[in-house]
């Protein structure tokens, strides 16, 4: 590791800045007790050169001398080096004038930090700090200021890092009447955006606090994040440690919600903190013990949807559901055995899963990698036109099925029920003559008329293969790692058409012969890949490609390189204008799963009803089949049987094979 250059400037005094702001608003208790607390973590912490520390504090701390600091002393900082601003006091916000019109946010307001004679638009701060990155160094900043003066004043013991704007008070690349020093001309235009990670303590419409009393006050933020740091070790990611701080900042307050910029997967946010050799993002999503207990940082902003079991709890947090089904595996840790280790979503919120640990206790210090393991498949919506109590009971009693509001007679199925907008939707129209159609949402026939009897089957198994069919997981890491190419046999690539699927076209009567590919793009990891064919009589395989390892930068050859026969079903006679579909299901993961959780023989109304298992209906597991680890090969983060697979992706071609007219 190079050398650590870091600028800590932390203000309690700001009697001087405005005496409109009044004692109670204008001074602080805490912040420089924030950084001195954080030099003693830095210079226990670092390895190699002792870091180089410029400490500015209260009257020291001018527009001026922040920024100068900023661009001379941490622009010492060059390649291998590490750069870090640490700054702790007021902040503020005021609405946009002409003359800040650079800096608005979509909110219509400017945030700024609060130094001792003015203040420090953020936008200006960014570009400072991208500027310092620019030259090579590992830049990195930690706000604990407020970014809204908005927020109420939370009890005796909390006081709110803020200060109302003032107009007159000089800013950075502004000077005003009462102020010198450079302009926004200055501020060293940075190549590329976002290039330093920006630790902040609250999101921009809050108000971040400090607690304690005396020489003990702290800001909540700073108290929580050295708390983690210290708990956490060297090598934990900015993406970690920052969960770990937020858990600790919401048990004090749940008016303030710290911020890791950027926190795109695999960038910054996973870099160890300080710098160091990028950590492999484990896992998009985060295991953290919080005011709630155990929970994961994915919730339905993320795409992860409510089970089929789901029922309202009106006691719970926001009015949650009870989700038991869809599971989070702890991947790659290796520590003490957890690696594998298994949680259970008992409620989805918007931005978060409540959680409950299956056989294990996890440790509530620590920060676990997971991914999502085991999905609880969201339900189909049936509306049945017609039809007795019988078939409507059955209905209802089905897995993966619910009927929407109304049941009987209610409609479209476009109403507001429970199962309506999660999962397909399904009309059931009953004759005369006891037989029913199945339409879909469009009015279609989604197979031919059947005995009223068989709607049930029916249902769960259409239900089913629609869901593998739509088979997401949001935020992915590996995706984009590996694709799928279909070729002319012998031939060039297929590209998709205007409407997104690959044509293949019939000639001279003769089926279209192709190959299909599966190119492993990464430029290290060996993955494990499954092609599933999803055809149009609701089937489907693992034929193609039914699971191996592909190395980076490897190919994997459906049916062993030998080509692919695109044929109409002999159902179906080769006349011009015929045509049927197949959905290629590419599936990913670090880790060997069992595939059969995938497989689904053809809907008959003339085969008997499938032999289902309760959970099985409505839970996709991703789980290593029994023989994994006995096998000599690639051997997966996963652990032993039973256990997660790591990460995974899934990823859709359509394709139509055609008989031209």
């Amino acid at each position: 590791m190079g050398t650590a250059f870091v600028l800590l400037v932390g203000i309690n005094d700001y009697a001087a800045l405005s005496p409109a702001a009044g004692p109670a608003l204008g001074s602080l208790g805490g912040c420089v007790n924030d950084i001195r607390a954080a030099r003693g973590w830095l210079e226990g912490r670092l390895d190699g050169p002792p870091p180089r520390i410029l400490e500015l504090t209260d009257g020291e701390a001018t527009v001026a001398a922040v920024t100068d600091a900023l661009r001379t002393h941490l622009g010492q900082a060059g390649p291998g080096d590490t750069a870090l601003f640490w700054y702790a006091g007021h902040g503020t916000q005021f609405a946009a004038t002409e003359r800040a019109h650079l800096y608005v946010e979509p909110t219509g307001y400017c945030q700024a930090l609060v130094c001792a004679d003015g203040i420090l638009i953020d936008k200006d701060l960014g570009a400072l700090l991208d500027g310092v990155a620019s030259g090579g160094a590992h830049t990195a900043a930690v706000l604990d200021s407020c970014f809204s003066g908005g927020a109420t004043r939370l009890g005796d013991d909390l006081v709110k890092r803020a200060l109302p704007h003032d107009p007159s008070w000089p800013a950075y690349g502004d000077p005003g009447p009462r102020a010198g020093g450079p302009r926004a001309r200055d501020v060293p235009a940075p190549a590329e955006a976002a290039r330093h990670v920006l630790l902040a303590a609250c999101r921009v419409n809050q108000a971040s606090y400090e607690d304690g009393h005396g020489a003990g006050r702290h800001g909540l933020f700073t108290r929580s994040l050295l708390g983690a740091l210290r708990d956490m070790g060297p090598g934990a990611t900015y993406r970690q440690v920052l969960a770990a701080a937020g858990s600790r900042v919401q048990s004090a307050t749940e008016h303030q919600n710290p911020v890791l910029y950027p926190a795109d997967p695999g960038g910054v946010a996973d870099l160890a903190v300080l710098g160091g050799a990028a950590d492999r993002p484990l896992g998009p999503h985060l295991l953290l013990h919080g005011p709630d207990g155990w929970q994961v940082d994915c919730g339905g902003a993320h795409g992860l949807s409510s089970g089929p079991q789901g029922t309202r709890d009106d006691s719970g947090p926001q009015g949650t559901r009870d989700d038991s089904g869809t599971e989070f595996g702890v991947v790659g840790t290796g520590r003490d055995g957890d690696t594998g280790g298994v949680v259970r979503v008992r409620a989805v919120e918007p931005l978060r899963a409540l959680v409950t640990p299956v056989g294990w206790t996890p440790d509530p210090v620590r920060i676990y990698p997971v991914a999502l393991s085991a999905l609880a498949l969201p339900p189909a919506s049936v509306v049945v036109d017609g039809g007795d109590r019988a078939l409507l009971d059955a209905i209802d009693a089905a897995p993966l099925l619910r009927l929407a509001d109304g049941g009987a007679g209610s409609g479209t199925g476009s109403g507001t029920g429970s199962g309506t907008g999660h999962g397909q939707v399904f009309k059931v129209v009953v004759q005369d003559d006891g037989r029913a159609r199945v339409l879909r949402r469009d009015g279609t026939d989604a197979t031919a008329p059947l005995p009223a009897h068989r709607v049930p089957d029916c249902l769960v198994h259409l239900a089913r293969w629609h869901q593998l069919r739509d088979l997401a997981n949001p935020a992915s890491p590996l995706a984009s790692l590996v694709d799928v190419e279909v070729s002319v046999w012998n031939g060039e690539r297929i590209l998709p058409d205007g409407h997104g699927e690959i044509r293949c076209a019939y000639a001279d009567g003769r089926e279209p012969l192709v190959s299909v590919r599966v190119h492993n793009r990464s430029h290290d990891r060996t993955l494990w890949c499954v092609l599933l064919d999803l055809t149009d009589s609701y089937a489907s395989h693992s034929a193609l490609f039914p699971g191996h390892f592909i190395g980076p930068g490897c190919t994997g050859y459906a049916l062993g390189n030998a080509p692919v026969r695109l044929s109409l079903p002999e159902s179906r006679t080769a006349e011009p204008g015929a045509f049927v579909r197949d959905w290629l299901k590419l599936i990913v993961a670090e880790g060997e799963f069992s595939t059969v959780p995938f497989r689904l023989a053809p809907w008959s109304a003339d085969a008997p009803p499938a032999a289902r298992g309760g959970e099985e209906d409505h839970v996709l597991r991703f789980t290593r089949p029994p023989h994994a680890g006995r096998d000599l090969g690639p051997a997966g983060p996963g652990g032993g049987p039973g256990a997660a697979p790591g990460q995974w992706h899934a990823l859709t071609i359509p394709l139509r094979t055609v008989v031209p007219e």
